[in-house]
């Protein structure tokens, strides 16, 4: 029996992975208030656990996404979701900040492949003009997870401890292989895809002549598209990180928020954020269908969003804990939808066999850029303040913009034999 519309099955099963991975790295974010007073940490310690969650992941984008094309995303992901929902269980055994730090790391290994295999899903199983709406339901789905996590994680730290957490979170991506390891197959072999489907996701790509010799992972960093896309990850990203990891302990210490307080209102920003993801995949996406070329559609869905990331500089100043959580949130909606468009370049401009590779390439650039700010958060926090932090924020996006539209022009083609 064949399933219409398949497609949009695989988008909610990658959906969900994506809520799984942000629930599992958001549950030490939402203890920290409970976990630094257990365990002893100082904000540079905090930050260095993070740290090195966050240098694992940099450094396993670069790899994943090379794993992703030699592997195929059907095998990756399983390998991928397998490792990280293991180590998210094994933090229920933290009795120290190395042993909280060195399953950090486990889990910064495992949990980049996520977004490698559904960047490869992307191209793999949707037309151009919805690759964008694709991945900012992909994106969504980080959102969504940050959201959940917060009343999610209270709930269970105060109905049976904090090392629960970790253990239930971890065990729901085991749970969740079961459907991926029945439903995902490559579109052009699965028994299930109706021929009218098939036909649809085989719509021709925006124009890249046919390849006559096989792009190497080494060339792709001779193109300028390839370090815009790092750098502007390297710039913008760490934003995301911010609010990701640091957001529970700034409400708690500077806003007065109680545990309570966190699992009632803490997943406000991440609501809008879920909403920037879908409303910046809706705009480029429509400027597709009305005839733009999809990068110039991406760039349009990216500017006004950078444009609007300045007001993090009211954050610390507004004497309101509402009015700072309300521009909090809507500085998380920019940002995903300008993340949105961000990542779909990729699939618009480079050759389907090497998404995986060049997805990795620039994401190391967005975890590079989080570790660098993380590390150097913990320090401007201790010695300082919380003020500068969102100040510097508050520009990078800009310049992120800037060194994208310098770098990125059109799309990439391959060299003939």
């Amino acid at each position: 029996m064949k399933i219409p519309h398949l497609r949009w099955y695989i988008a909610a099963l990658l959906f969900t992975a994506t809520v799984i991975n942000y629930v599992d790295r958001q549950v030490l974010s939402i203890l920290a208030p409970v976990l630094t007073t257990e365990l002893h940490l100082s904000p540079v310690q905090y930050a260095n656990i993070l740290w090195g969650f966050q240098s694992a992941y940099a450094v396993m984008y670069l790899v994943s996404g090379i794993l992703v094309d030699r592997w195929g995303t059907r095998r990756a992901m399983t390998a991928f979701m397998t490792w990280w929902s293991i180590s998210n269980m094994l933090h229920a055994f933290a009795r120290s900040a190395f042993g909280l730090g060195a399953f950090r790391v486990l889990l910064g290994i495992g949990e980049p492949g996520n977004f490698m295999a559904a960047s490869k899903a992307a191209s793999e199983w949707y037309p151009p003009k919805e690759r964008a709406f694709m991945n900012g339901v992909a994106n969504s789905g980080a959102a969504m997870g940050a959201i959940i996590a917060a009343p999610l994680i209270v709930g269970l730290y105060r109905s049976f401890g904090w090392r629960s957490a970790f253990v239930i979170t971890g065990a729901a991506g085991l749970l969740w292989l079961v459907a991926w390891l029945w439903l995902y197959r490559l579109p052009a072999v699965h028994p299930l895809i109706t021929p009218e489907e098939l036909l649809l996701i085989r719509e021709p790509r925006s124009p890249q002549p046919a390849p006559a010799k096989r792009m190497r992972w080494a060339d792709l960093l001779r193109y300028p598209q390839t370090w815009g896309l790092f750098w502007s990850r390297f710039l913008s990203d760490p934003v995301w990180w911010f609010y990701l990891f640091w957001l529970p302990k700034y409400l708690v210490e500077q806003r007065g928020f109680s545990m309570a307080q966190i699992g009632l209102l803490a997943w406000l920003p991440y609501l809008t954020a879920d909403l920037g993801s879908v409303s910046g995949g809706l705009l480029s996406g429509f400027l597709v269908k009305r005839g733009w070329m999809p990068l110039q559609a991406r760039v349009a869905g990216m500017w006004p969003f950078a444009m609007l990331m300045p007001l993090s500089v009211i954050i610390p100043y507004t004497p309101s804990a509402g009015t700072a959580l309300t521009v909090i949130s809507i500085v998380t909606f920019a940002h995903m939808a300008w993340k949105t468009n961000q990542n779909t370049v990729t699939n618009d401009i480079y050759p389907v066999e090497v998404v995986g590779s060049v997805s990795g390439l620039a994401a190391f650039g967005n975890g590079l850029g989080g570790a660098l700010f993380t590390w150097m958060t913990g320090h401007i926090v201790q010695d300082f303040s919380y003020n500068a932090v969102f100040i510097i924020m508050g520009f990078l996006h800009p310049a992120a913009f800037l060194v994208f539209q310098l770098l990125v022009k059109k799309p990439i083609t391959r060299p003939e034999s």
